[in-house]
């Protein structure tokens, strides 16, 4: 089938949802299907055979963080021109309560149209405001997909409705091929994050105020960092002895994300919340890292309890730091948490969760046949 696939922020830009677009996208067409998808990105920019630039985007806040959106009349042309030349026979947008290009589709298109949702937010308001307006595109949506019991939470009770629960994916294979970057982890061990360092809501401060006292309990321990952000500011947050322990890569390739994992003897992710899921866990779990994680909902679940990961209580450094030297110091437990973590991803792998997604798919393409048409207004 021809599938259309609209990702609402900014292409260039690492991020979950980006990710799980592209991921997607490559899982599809290896099942044999036709894949386009229209994301914001500028028209020079390197992207992949199946992508249609929509323009640039713009810094928006959204959900606790800084999305890059595109909403306007250059966006909305883009997006009608795809669909009526895509003749999709069906469209999957994802995160339509986003102002952005999944919205602006909704709007645009008649047909088969399915729709993911990744936010967990139960405190939107203005996900709630905007309720009514949204509901003159959410409502032409046929099938319902969320990343998770939060997400499908906060569907339920900001939207209405329900969702089928399809968890994000992860290409495990991808993850598992792969060795560490030169000289990593080195002898006296290592921890690694890997995430916007400029973004709260991913904890990054919270490591970095735990770090000085895992160190301490281990000489010669290691920080590595990967992902755009202020340098300056990691730096000015410890102490002037720990600055030659910790590099930071800035953003890396996806190859090198790769071998980031496979660098350090426990990856740390001490988000605060707003996460549905934790993609950036199951490409660690595929990597067979041991975890450290905050006990978020959204990584109990994927993390099976603690089985497959080690969790610390959210926003305490100290707890973090006790969980870390304790984990770091019992290679048995690592060795016993990466063999866990490596079975549970498993549900996570791309070759399951795309075969439940074109379910969904045809169980909203009408037997008769026809395409995803495109409307000439909004609305």
């Amino acid at each position: 089938m021809r599938v259309g696939l609209v990702c609402p922020y900014t292409w260039e830009v690492p991020g979950g949802v980006q990710a799980h677009v592209r991921d997607l996208a490559e899982a599809l067409i290896g099942l044999g299907h036709d894949v386009s998808v229209i994301t914001p990105c500028d028209d020079d920019t390197p992207v992949q055979s199946y992508v249609v630039p929509a323009g640039r985007a713009i810094p928006v806040p959204y959900n606790g963080s800084v999305a890059r959106l595109a909403f306007g009349p250059l966006s909305a042309g883009r997006v009608r021109r795809w669909i009526r030349d895509g003749a999709f026979d069906v469209l999957h947008v994802h995160e339509p309560a986003a102002p952005s290009l999944s919205l602006i589709a909704c709007w645009l298109a008649d047909g088969p149209i399915v729709a993911t949702f990744h936010t967990a937010n139960p405190r939107s308001r203005a996900m709630s405001a905007a309720g009514p307006i949204l509901q003159t595109g959410l409502e032409k949506i046929n099938g319902r997909i969320a990343v998770s019991e939060a997400a499908r939470k906060t569907l339920v009770e900001h939207l209405g409705g329900d969702a089928v629960l399809i968890p994000n994916g992860v290409t495990v294979a991808r993850f598992q091929q792969s060795g560490p970057l030169p000289g990593w982890p080195g002898d006296n061990g290592a921890i690694g994050f890997l995430g916007r360092m400029d973004e709260p809501r991913k904890g990054l401060s919270v490591l970095l105020e735990a770090f000085p006292a895992m160190a301490a309990e281990r000489r010669g321990l290691r920080l590595l960092i990967a992902g755009p952000g202020d340098e300056r500011e990691v730096y000015d947050r410890l102490p002037a002895e720990l600055h030659g322990q910790v590099v930071l890569l800035g953003m890396v390739s996806e190859e090198d994300k790769v071998r980031a994992y496979h660098s350090v003897d426990v990856f740390c992710a001490p988000n605060l919340g707003g996460e549905s899921f934790g993609i950036v866990l199951a490409e660690a779990m595929a990597a067979g890292a041991p975890i450290l994680a905050s006990d978020i909902e959204a990584f109990r679940r994927v993390l099976r309890d603690g089985q497959a990961g080690a969790l610390f209580r959210t926003g305490d450094a100290a707890d973090m730091a006790r969980e870390g030297a304790l984990l770091l110091s019992d290679a048995p437990r690592m060795a016993e948490l990466s063999k866990q973590a490596t079975a549970a991803v498993r549900q996570y792998d791309w070759a399951t969760v795309g075969q439940e997604v074109v379910q969904v798919y045809e169980t909203v393409i009408p037997a008769s046949g026809g395409v995803v048409r495109a409307g000439e207004q909004i609305g």
